[in-house]
């Protein structure tokens, strides 16, 4: 079967190293909660609001340590009046024997408003 893992975080700044270390945490929380292997994940799609500019999620989930042959896109969250801003979205697509409500999807920072309900 393949599950989405759903994850999301913020920054406090639009920064490239910013992006790139909260994408990096983000991922390796995503992987150490569902013990996530990078042979049995078919893709990843990565978000950011539109403020956010100065690099590309994608390029550090590529080259996450393993990760270099995982398909991965990355483009921007629809410009929603209210939404959150400074977000980073990871939706992992990967294959497992676990149920839908054994997956652990992951909020972190200020991304944690988004689905209180799902914060452990």
């Amino acid at each position: 079967m393949i599950r989405g893992i759903r994850g999301a975080t913020t920054i406090t700044v639009n920064d490239a190293v910013q992006v790139e270390i909260e994408t990096t945490r983000l991922l390796k929380e995503i992987i150490e909660r569902n013990e996530v292997k990078a042979e049995d994940v078919s893709s990843v799609i990565a978000t950011t609001t539109p403020d956010i500019t100065s690099a590309f999620p994608a390029k550090t989930v590529r080259t996450y340590e393993g990760w270099d042959y995982v398909p991965v896109m990355c483009m921007h969250e629809m410009n929603v009046a209210g939404a959150l801003p400074l977000c980073i979205r990871l939706l992992v697509n990967v294959e497992t024997q676990k149920a839908q409500k054994e997956i652990a999807h992951v909020y972190l920072n200020e991304a944690m408003k988004l689905r209180p309900d799902l914060v452990k």
